[in-house]
């Protein structure tokens, strides 16, 4: 019997206060197969790490990575972890900043596609950013990355 150890991921949670509460800065999953989805197709800003690496190097990595901007510095209040329906266990921390979601600079990926082609494609790791209110992030991320938008705003109450 093999043992399968998780994947795991470790991720940025940029948050800002306006006049109407909270606003996240989420990311649209790049690649054919999120091209037309809208609900589940939205994420934390993340990326997979190895075992030995710290989660927060790696979050912190993950950021600057998908998004090609540094990561804010600032107080980093943890969001804990949550496990994927694929199985994935993901962590996270919040920290408050601002960006410019034009500005980003998204790194890429390659895969097959069509599959079988024989032809090999790029895509961006996230095709779009977008500040939403907590309503409509609720609306569109992976399912079990809404549990951070709870605890977020628990700790911003």
């Amino acid at each position: 019997m093999t043992v399968r150890i998780p994947r795991r991921s470790a991720g940025l949670l940029l948050f800002r206060r306006t006049g109407d509460g909270l606003e996240v800065l989420i990311g649209h999953m790049g690649g054919p197969f999120f091209a037309k989805k809208d609900a589940g197709g939205w994420t934390v800003p993340k990326g997979e790490y190895e075992p030995g690496e710290p989660a927060w190097d790696a979050a912190r990595r993950e950021f600057q990575e998908e998004l090609g901007l540094a990561p804010p510095d600032g107080e980093a209040v943890p969001l804990g972890e949550v496990v994927q329906a694929n199985g994935k266990i993901v962590t996270a921390w919040a920290v408050e900043g601002d960006l410019d979601p034009e500005t980003i600079s998204p790194g890429t990926f390659r895969m097959e596609w069509p599959p079988r082609s024989g032809r090999v494609r790029e895509f961006p790791e996230l095709d779009r950013v977008a500040w939403v209110g907590l309503d409509r992030a609720r609306q569109v991320l992976v399912a079990a990355q809404t549990a951070f938008l709870d605890r977020l705003a628990e700790h911003s109450g």
